[in-house]
């Protein structure tokens, strides 16, 4: 944008709406306050308040105004913005004026409602929808390695749901797939390495509530059907012909175990990448609140995944320790 050069203490509380973030607003009736600044006075004063609706003229000067970078919105009104684009994610890399903690709280939100309509229905529809966004994602990070370490600063440490399961499980994993940078990965294969540390659990979306909420130990017949998540989001993936080898191993093996204790197939002989999730997939389980269990602070469920050695890889699960000990994560790459 072209604008005038706006004060430091202004930007900390306003940043200019881009155009095309302008453009996907309803035209007449803004959901949030619009301000114009003016240079003579090196002030941003009220155009607008929400939800107040425009006259064409009006329509005509704001397009203009934000073409000279003179419009602006509050960082007050950030949930209300970014609750407006989360479902067009791909608009948060125009818009030049968020700071990069807003593009993470909007990305994040955006990866949960995604996941949570494909957790409903995991058709290709949908599944369409949230590669979409998960490509957007990629190509922030990607761009950026050192922006990972916003996501994992934002681990839920709440109750439990798939959802932010997931999104913790991609977070972690992408740490620890990149850090320290690893040159040998090709986009490629850290596009798909994204969308299998997402998606790797999706078959428990097929596990009935009564059994994913029960607070007392679990029946034969029950176990069976948590141990199936495993084959049956596979066969989603499949239906989906999202069968790449780091799809395979991570729907297939983030339940094995290195002494052969795991599911399904008790194998000894899991890959590298298999290894990894099964490291990101233990250590977000263990910092949500489960019906059966607590959550962990960050730090014990660390300290428990490198103490478990023979069942997980412990050069996976010593990173995740180090960094939290050393308060570093996301600093190391």
């Amino acid at each position: 944008m072209a604008g005038n050069a706006v004060p430091a203490s202004i930007s900390e509380e306003y940043y200019q709406i881009s155009q095309a973030i302008l453009e996907s607003f309803p035209k007449y009736r803004l959901p949030l306050d619009l301000f114009i600044f003016k240079d003579d006075i090196a002030q941003l004063l009220v155009y607008s308040k929400k939800d107040t609706r425009l006259k064409d003229e009006q329509v005509e000067e704001i397009h203009q105004l934000c073409a000279d970078g003179d419009l602006f919105v509050s960082r007050a009104d950030h949930p209300i913005y970014s609750q407006h684009i989360v479902k067009q994610l791909d608009l948060v890399l125009v818009d030049q004026n968020l700071k990069e903690t807003e593009v993470a709280d909007i990305t994040l939100r955006a990866l949960e409602i995604r996941l949570n309509d494909f957790f409903d229905q995991p058709v290709k529809p949908v599944f369409d929808l949230l590669y979409s966004d998960v490509m957007v994602v990629t190509e922030y990070i990607w761009n950026d390695l050192h922006r990972l370490r916003l996501f994992i600063r934002r681990l839920h440490q709440g109750d439990y749901s798939l959802a932010k399961h997931s999104i913790n499980s991609f977070s972690l994993g992408l740490w620890l797939l990149m850090s320290p940078k690893n040159d040998e990965i090709r986009r490629k294969d850290f596009d798909q390495a994204a969308l299998a540390l997402l998606l790797h659990d999706v078959g428990m979306a097929k596990i009935p509530a009564f059994i994913t909420g029960k607070t007392t130990p679990l029946k034969s017949e029950e176990k069976d059907k948590i141990f199936a998540h495993v084959l049956i989001g596979y066969k989603i993936m499949d239906k989906l012909e999202q069968t790449h080898d780091a799809m395979r191993q991570a729907a297939l093996e983030h339940h094995e175990r290195l002494d052969g204790s795991g599911y399904p197939q008790r194998a000894k002989n899991i890959s590298t990448f298999g290894k990894l999730v099964a490291v990101a997939d233990a250590f977000s389980a263990m910092i949500q609140k489960r019906p059966y269990a607590e959550a962990k602070d960050l730090l014990s469920a660390a300290k428990e995944l490198t103490e478990a050695r023979t069942r997980f890889d412990f050069h996976f699960s010593s990173k995740i320790l180090a960094a939290l000990i050393s308060d570093s994560f996301g600093k190391t790459m």
